[in-house]
C-alpha cells in the first residue's frame, strides 16, 4: 500500500496493541524499503513523544478515540508537529489510509481533529506529572528518580541516544571515514546512522552496546565463565577473547538459538549455548566457574533513550517483581562459584532497588565481599558497584558490582 503511514501504523499497531516490543516489530514487519528510515523515525519519534500526543488526543477529543484511530491520531501528529509537515497533507494522509484500511467511517472525525488541533492550547501538567510527560518515562519512575538523584534526575531522563553503536572485529577503517564518535574502548564507535551491508555477516563487525562493552570490561579473564543470562550473546561473543571456556546459558529456546546464530557469524567456538533456568539449582555447577556473570532480566529503565517503548510496559509492581526474580538468580548462581572466584552483577537499570539493594541484601549472607572495580566510562561509585548514568555515559544507564568469593 503506497501511503506513509502505513508501515508505520502496521508497526505501532504490534506495539500497541499486542505488546510486541519496538525492535521485534520493526524487524518481523515487512516494510516498503525504499522508506524504511522514514518508517523507523516515525515509528521511534512517535513512541518517544508517547505521553505528549496522547495528551494532545485527550484535549481536543471529547471521547478517547479507539485503539487504531489513536495509533493513527499519534503518526499524524508526530508528522504535524515534530516533523513540522503541512497540515493539508498530514490529513490527507491519514484519512486516504482510513479509507483504505476499510475504516472510513472514521475519516470525518480525523479530518476534523486534524483540521481543528492547535498545539498552543495542548498544557503540560505540573510537577511530577509534567516531567513524565515531557520525557516519556512512567510517573512512578520520575518520582523515583527524583528520590535517588535529586536534581540530577531530569538530566537522567533527558539524555538521549548518541546513535548506532558498532564494534569491530577486523576492517573498521573502511568505515570511519564516515561520521562517528569514539568511545573510551577500543574499536568500539557511534554512528548517528549505520545500514548493514555484507561486513555483518561476515562477521568483521557488530551491534552492541557501550553499556554491554563496558561490562565486559569489567570482566576479569578466567578459565571457566558461566554467562548466566546470556541472549542475544554480545557479552559471551566478546569475553570469548578472555576467557577460556564460557558457558552460555538462556531461559527460553529461542532465545538460546539466537546466541547460538551470534556465535556461527562471529566464528566463535569456545562457548556453549545452552537453556537453563539460572534462578534454578544444578549440582553439576556447584563451584565448577571461575566467574559467573549474571546480567539479570531488569527494569530496563537506564535504555529508554534507545527502548522507546519500555514505559508502556512498566509499573511499580513489576519492578517489585523483577527484583525477586534478581535475588533469585544471583543467590543461586553464587552457588556455583569456585572458592576465590568472582562473581558479577548487571543490569540496565538505574534504579537503586535493582542494583546496590540486590547487591546489599546478597552480601549479608556472607561468603562473598564487594570488590572494587572500574572502567573507562563515565560512572558513579556507589556503596557496592559502578553506576552508569545516561546523561555522561554515551546515553545508557546501567550498573555492574564485582563480588569475590571468599
Amino acid at each position: 500500500m503506497t501511503n506513509p503511514f502505513y508501515d508505520p501504523y502496521r508497526v505501532l499497531t504490534k506495539i500497541y496493541a499486542d505488546g510486541a516490543h519496538l525492535k521485534i516489530a520493526l524487524a518481523e514487519t515487512d516494510l516498503e524499503e525504499l522508506h524504511r528510515a522514514r518508517t523507523v523515525k516515525t515509528v521511534y519519534g512517535v513512541l518517544e513523544n508517547d505521553g505528549y500526543l496522547s495528551l494532545c488526543i485527550r484535549t481536543f477529543a471529547p471521547k478517547s478515540p479507539k485503539q487504531a484511530v489513536r495509533v493513527l491520531l499519534k503518526i499524524a501528529l508526530f508528522h504535524l508537529i515534530f516533523l513540522e509537515k503541512p497540515r493539508y497533507m498530514v490529513t490527507d494522509t491519514a484519512v486516504d489510509l482510513l479509507k483504505r484500511m476499510g475504516k472510513g467511517g472514521m475519516a470525518g472525525f480525523v479530518n476534523a481533529f486534524l483540521r481543528n488541533f492547535d498545539g498552543g492550547k495542548v498544557h503540560l501538567p505540573a510537577g511530577d506529572e509534567g516531567l513524565s510527560v515531557r520525557y516519556n518515562f512512567p510517573l512512578f519512575a520520575v518520582k523515583k528518580l527524583k528520590e535517588q538523584y535529586g536534581g540530577r534526575a531530569e538530566a537522567i531522563m533527558a539524555a538521549r541516544s548518541r546513535g548506532v553503536s558498532v564494534r569491530f572485529v577486523r576492517g573498521e577503517e573502511k568505515y570511519l571515514s564516515r561520521p562517528h564518535e569514539t568511545t573510551p574502548f577500543d574499536h568500539l564507535f557511534l554512528f548517528p546512522n549505520f545500514t548493514r551491508d555484507e561486513g555483518f555477516f561476515a562477521g568483521d563487525y557488530t551491534f552492541q552496546s557501550v553499556g554491554s562493552v563496558a561490562v565486559c570490561s569489567v570482566v576479569e579473564p578466567c578459565e571457566t565463565l558461566l554467562d548466566a543470562c546470556a541472549a542475544p550473546g554480545g557479552k559471551s561473543v566478546l569475553l570469548s577473547g578472555k576467557c577460556k571456556e564460557i558457558t552460555a546459558c538462556e531461559l527460553h529456546g529461542h532465545r538460546v538459538s539466537l546466541i547460538g546464530s551470534y556465535l556461527s557469524r562471529m566464528g566463535v567456538k569456545n562457548v556453549t549455548a545452552m537453556q537453563a533456568d539460572s534462578s534454578r539449582f544444578r549440582p553439576e555447577w556447584e563451584e565448577a566457574f571461575c566467574g559467573v556473570l549474571c546480567d539479570v532480566p531488569c527494569s530496563g529503565l537506564g535504555t529508554v533513550a534507545e527502548n522507546p517503548d519500555l514505559p508502556l510496559r512498566k509499573s511499580e509492581r513489576g519492578i517489585e517483581e523483577l527484583v525477586a526474580v534478581q535475588r533469585a538468580i544471583l543467590q543461586n548462581c553464587a552457588r556455583y562459584v569456585k572458592k576465590g572466584g568472582a562473581l558479577y552483577y548487571s543490569t540496565c537499570s538505574v534504579l537503586r532497588e535493582e542494583n546496590d539493594g540486590v547487591v546489599g541484601g546478597f552480601l549479608q549472607g556472607g561468603g562473598f565481599v564487594a570488590e572494587e572495580a572500574d572502567c573507562p566510562l563515565a560512572h558513579e561509585k556507589t556503596l557496592f558497584g559502578l553506576q552508569f548514568l545516561p546523561d555522561t555515559a554515551c546515553g545508557a544507564g546501567f550498573y555492574i558490582a564485582k563480588l569475590r568469593k571468599k
